[in-house]
């Protein structure tokens, strides 16, 4: 390869660099070995894994384990699927449009707004860019952060606007959301309130609603559990203006944290400030049905400042795999889904009532819930994950530091929950809390 391009050894190709920046060790790494040594090592290594498939799970604050149909992964693998990249040509992207329309449609079906564009990168990042969008539509800066939201979602608006004094973020409880009804005034642009919220709670949106609109304020709603828009009143028919989504619960494994899918709908006049972008139906010269990219907000696509957002992707095959699973279902099978969560969380929410050392904190939930223990959370976890039991995420892993929840642990009871599973986690906690 030198000889084709002319250099005379390896050190000419860095001889750009500064020589005081050059390394001139050796890495402490082990010697090269064989690939099927290699393979044999990273098995192994996986091997030390405790999947969530391998034994009572119950983990969840954002992030849930629900069946896949084997329908899903064999129809994103299809090449045409799988390669398919941003429709930049749309004329020749007409499957990936379509299923983006799709897409579109049934997010904004199940959220209960006009319109929907086709994805953003997450849940997290979804949401600052609807607090950005609030920004632009109402002309006012205050923001308004529930005390419900999940840290992490929080997280990223913070540094998205950057210890922004407008940023208003009340303080997290198990209790409630704050008074957060009473931080809205003429300056607030938007109030963000996620349900059901970090610690399980439903929360009332309707209320919510006509206190932000009576300010002239945008009310955004986040949902994390995606199948709880199944079974629970859609937030576009409760006065939501923006809604914003984790949609990794429809078509998307757990896979160690990512990729996962964003959703945002919102109302039919605030279409222009909404970023990423928007597939639309058309006919062609011929009178046949075609898809088009109709709005496409993104600075790739537009002059920098005119763009609304720098969102350059939409996790593509993650919508595509949320679809195909979506469409499997139908209406009637999103319902269902729904209500077997509600009902397995009911049972387990019974189960741990009965457990001396246990309170359950949920007066309403949908598949997830808040107890507090007798002893720690952490090390009480850390004590069932030894036993092969992953009793749910303690609440001082994402809020370290606060005292408030050092008792406090998150569990969470899909359909893949079962009698057994909960009986074991139950008789565990007796034992541990004894």
């Amino acid at each position: 390869m030198l000889g084709v391009i002319g250099a005379p050894d390896i050190d000419a190709l860095f001889s750009a660099v500064p020589k005081p920046a050059l390394k001139n060790f050796s890495l402490d790494l082990p010697a090269h070995s064989p690939e099927f040594l290699v393979e044999a090592h990273m098995r192994a290594l996986a091997g030390r894994n405790h999947a969530a498939g391998d034994g009572p799970f119950f983990v969840g604050a954002g992030a849930y384990r629900h069946h896949i149909p084997a329908t899903v992964d064999h129809l994103i693998q299809r090449s045409e699927w799988l390669t398919a990249y941003t429709p930049y040509q749309p004329e020749i992207s007409q499957g990936t449009l379509q299923m983006l329309f799709e897409f579109q449609t049934q997010v904004a079906k199940i959220t209960g707004m006009d319109v929907a564009n086709a994805s953003l990168y997450d849940g997290s990042t979804g949401t600052a860019e609807a607090v950005l969008m609030a920004r632009r539509l109402t002309r006012k800066n205050k923001i308004v952060l529930s005390g419900g939201l999940h840290p992490h979602y929080r997280d990223v608006v913070k540094a998205y606007l950057k210890d922004d004094p407008d940023l208003v973020c009340l303080s997290p409880s198990p209790e409630g959301q704050g008074d957060i009804l009473e931080q809205i005034d003429g300056n607030t642009a938007a109030i963000v309130i996620q349900t059901p919220d970090f610690y399980g709670h439903l929360r009332d949106l309707k209320s919510a609603a006509d206190a932000a609109h009576a300010q002239g304020a945008l009310l955004i709603v986040v949902v994390t559990e995606v199948v709880s828009l199944g079974l629970l009143e859609a937030p576009g028919a409760l006065g939501a203006d923006i809604v914003v989504a984790e949609g990794q619960s429809i078509g998307n494994a757990l896979n160690f944290g990512g990729p996962y899918l964003g959703l945002m709908a919102t109302r039919r006049d605030f279409i222009r400030q909404m970023p990423g972008r928007l597939c639309g139906e058309t006919v062609d010269a011929d009178g046949n049905r075609g898809f088009v990219l109709t709005l496409s907000t993104r600075e790739q696509h537009i002059r920098r400042e005119k763009a609304t957002s720098n969102i350059c992707t939409n996790s593509g095959l993650c919508a595509l795999a949320f679809s195909i699973h979506m469409a499997l279902l139908g209406e009637a099978g999103f319902t269902r889904l729904a209500r077997l969560n509600h009902a397995n969380a009911i049972r387990l929410a019974d189960a741990l009532a009965g457990v001396p050392g246990v309170e359950v904190l949920n007066k309403t939930f949908f598949n997830e819930m808040t107890i507090r223990t007798a002893q720690p959370a952490a090390g009480l976890v850390e004590r069932l994950a030894r036993r092969g039991i992953l009793a749910g995420v303690p609440a001082s892993r994402l809020l370290p530091g606060d005292p408030e929840v050092e008792n406090l642990i998150i569990l969470a009871a899909t359909e893949l929950t079962t009698e057994a599973d909960i009986a074991a986690l139950v008789a565990a906690l007796m034992e541990e809390l004894a």
